[in-house]
């Protein structure tokens, strides 16, 4: 018998007729109409095939295009050392505040990006942000003042608002749960992979002698056109959805949506339900999620500053900018073996991430203690800081795995990534002038927001775990077991069709089989 909470949520989805809900077709998710009247269980030798055919036409589409957004990003750390800051006038607080305006831009775009992402074809919404950011940063080159500069910062922030919450949208789609963890890492890990080449492209334009650019005006010009020939490749190729895939055929789509199943999450819903943004804002792990966004990204103003810090160790320019290489190399080999040890054993994310923050915390101690002559030392323990990069990592793909309901993620994507800006914003603003050399000020907030994320990510583990307890102790949930649509065959009748609760774009709460992952 069902209670009146239970009717109640049946109410959100449809219309209940003698224990029976119909729905409109606009409420459900879009992977629903390729399986009216399918009920065939997978092969898994067909699901891995299916599964290495969306490896090989996504993966190498998403990390060159993370590759190429967190260079495009980093250009700015990069034109320090090349001389942007003589040749704009730039003071240290100016230099701060376009990596502040940056996020400050990606924060206010940052909801409207996500509704854009839910009306919009994801691929198509994407690839014209990249092309737009492309123009910005390319126009950097013309830029001689902090006014310019400022301006076309702002642009490059309101642009990449898409990318990563694209990226989450889109490996959820394709991918199961125990996948997601290691497909976020491969994408994320391109960050190291771009402060690598980045290193030497710097280090190539140090060598470019012309009359009219100097050699930070090249760079950005040469990124800029790298990344508009990425904005082409990405509207040709990248998909938006696994049931409208170009490199699947039409039962191949089906396969990819009955793969993903086991999600719960469904593949994705045009509409927008103004219910599930109201649950995302009230659901206590959203704002925990976000928490630890925010103060890992203030640690992430080390991206901006790195540079500069080695520099002031006593190594020259073109020793900065070879030994920035090193600091991707670090997060490359960090966030491969991070991801991989937690894919492998089952509800381990949350102890993972804080084994990799300790190391980050030691960094903090001896970049703050040694003599500041043992240039050698310190210049390792800049290097120790990006140990803790799997930790969110693993937030990102943790996220994606414990919500559900299409409305309902973007709306805690958004708001992860809402946080994400405002640590980004408010890190640049620690290291001020006053604080050279040293920095003890801005390092002492590193270490209290490195602990604040270990704190954070037990707290996440335990309210989950409590979650699917409560769950487990309440038994089955038969709310959802008799729902179905209108719809019109290919004889053009029209019979009622059950639909499964995976594809009725239900939230996590509202689908009370859905246990959380740890």
């Amino acid at each position: 018998m069902s209670t009146s909470s239970e009717h109640d949520e049946k109410e959100k989805v449809g219309s209940e007729y003698d224990g029976v809900v119909e729905v409109s077709p606009d409420t459900l998710d879009t992977g629903a109409e390729l399986l009216y009247g399918k009920h065939e269980e997978l092969d898994p030798v067909e699901a891995d095939r299916i599964r290495r055919k969306i490896d090989m036409h996504l993966m190498p589409l998403m990390c060159i295009l993370y590759w190429i957004q967190f260079m495009d990003k980093a250009t700015l750390g990069s034109a320090a050392i090349l001389g942007i800051l003589k040749d704009a006038h730039l003071t240290a607080n100016q230099y701060n505040w376009l990596g502040t305006i940056f996020y400050l831009a990606y924060l206010a775009f940052d909801f409207p990006q996500n509704l854009a992402l839910q009306r919009f074809p994801v691929a198509k919404w994407m690839s014209l942000n990249i092309l737009f950011w492309a123009i910005a940063l390319m126009a950097h080159a013309a830029c001689k003042s902090f006014g310019a500069l400022f301006a076309v910062r702002f642009i490059l922030g309101a642009c990449e608002g898409s990318i990563t919450a694209g990226f989450l949208l889109v490996t959820a789609m394709f991918y199961t749960r125990k996948e997601q963890t290691t497909r976020v890492g491969y994408w994320f890990l391109m960050n190291g992979t771009a402060q690598i080449i980045s290193g030497f492209v710097s280090f190539g334009c140090l060598h470019i002698r012309t009359t009219t650019l100097h050699p930070w005006q090249w760079l950005m010009i040469i990124t800029g056109i790298v990344t508009v020939i990425t904005a082409v490749v990405f509207w040709c190729f990248f998909p938006d959805s696994p049931t409208t895939a170009w490199f699947l055929t039409p039962e191949e789509r089906v396969k990819a949506v009955l793969r993903i199943k086991v999600n719960q999450t469904g593949v994705e819903n045009k509409h927008f339900k103004k219910e599930q943004m109201i649950e995302a804002l009230t659901d206590p792990k959203t704002w925990l999620f976000a928490l630890f966004a925010a103060l890992a990204n203030v640690t992430n103003s080390l991206v901006n500053q790195r540079q500069l810090i080695v520099a002031s160790f006593g190594f020259t320019p073109l020793q900065t900018t070879l030994l920035g290489c090193v600091d991707g190399v670090v997060e490359i080999v960090a966030i491969a073996s991070g991801v991989s040890i937690a894919a492998r054993i089952p509800n381990s994310r949350a102890y993972v991430g804080c084994i990799y923050i300790t190391p980050a915390v030691l960094a903090v101690f001896l970049i703050n203690l040694l003599p500041w002559s043992n240039k050698i030392g310190l210049l390792f323990s800049i290097w120790l800081t990006g140990i803790n990069a799997p930790s969110f990592v693993l937030i990102l793909s943790w996220l994606g795995v414990t919500t559900a309901g299409h409305t309902k993620r973007i709306t805690v994507n958004a708001i992860l990534l809402g946080a994400y800006c405002v640590g980004n914003s408010v890190g640049p603003q620690m290291w001020l002038a006053k604080y050279k050399p040293r920095n003890h000020v801005p390092w002492i907030v590193i270490a209290i927001c490195y602990a604040g994320m270990a704190l954070t990510l037990l707290a996440i583990r335990f309210y989950l775990a409590r979650q699917n307890a409560r769950r487990d102790a309440a038994g089955p949930d038969d709310t959802y077991d008799n729902v179905y649509v209108q719809h019109v065959n290919a004889d053009g009748a029209t019979e009622k069709v059950k639909v499964d609760k995976e594809y009725l774009d239900l939230t996590d709460l509202q689908n009370r089989e859905f246990r959380y992952v740890l």
